[in-house]
């Protein structure tokens, strides 16, 4: 039995540690995914996370709409609205920068995830609130892709029934697929 507490206060540690000096790579795999219209979901990163903003560029200048989570409370569903590079954002429960509330709800084709780790086999070990899984298993379409550093790669994470898997894992030098 895998102690998810210890594990998570690990990685983070080993996150908050790693040179964050090169940005996350865009690969072919997913920019051949994106198509004028196509919703990519991203986040702001929080303290040591891996910013996806190179991929959310990328997604904008093939002219798909972006979209930013948007949590309320934590026993309510994280829900996705519109959002343009430079709108201002507004500070949420744990600090997240979002949309403002009022911003129009989207339904993401693709979702860019944080994570404190991941494995080959594309189980992501995350905060711990279960908001993304949650997300993906009302959204069981859309292609899930894990953004973090190389370094947060671990052999095995530890899987509950209700975590689904990534279908790909960005990294600043790697782009895995299960």
């Amino acid at each position: 039995m895998i102690d998810k507490p210890a594990l998570r206060a690990r990685l983070r540690a080993v996150r908050d540690g790693a040179a964050r000096d090169r940005p996350m790579r865009v690969p072919p795999a997913f920019t051949d995914r994106l198509t004028a219209g196509t919703v990519v979901a991203g986040y702001v990163p929080f303290g040591s996370e891996a910013d996806p903003a190179p991929l959310l560029a990328a997604a904008a200048d093939a002219g798909c709409r972006l979209a930013l989570p948007h949590v309320t409370r934590r026993d309510r569903p994280m829900r996705f609205l519109a959002w343009r590079c430079g709108d201002d954002l507004s500070e949420g429960l744990y600090r997240l920068r979002q949309p403002a509330a009022d911003a129009a709800e989207v339904v993401p084709d693709i979702i860019l995830t944080p994570l404190l780790g991941f494995d080959a086999d594309g189980h992501r070990l995350g905060q711990g609130a279960g908001f993304y899984d949650r997300a993906f298993a009302r959204l069981p379409f859309a292609w899930r892709v894990g953004v973090a550093w190389s370094v947060q790669q671990v052999d095995h994470c530890p899987a509950d029934p209700w975590d689904v898997p990534l279908h790909a894992i960005v990294t600043e030098s790697d782009w895995i697929v299960p």
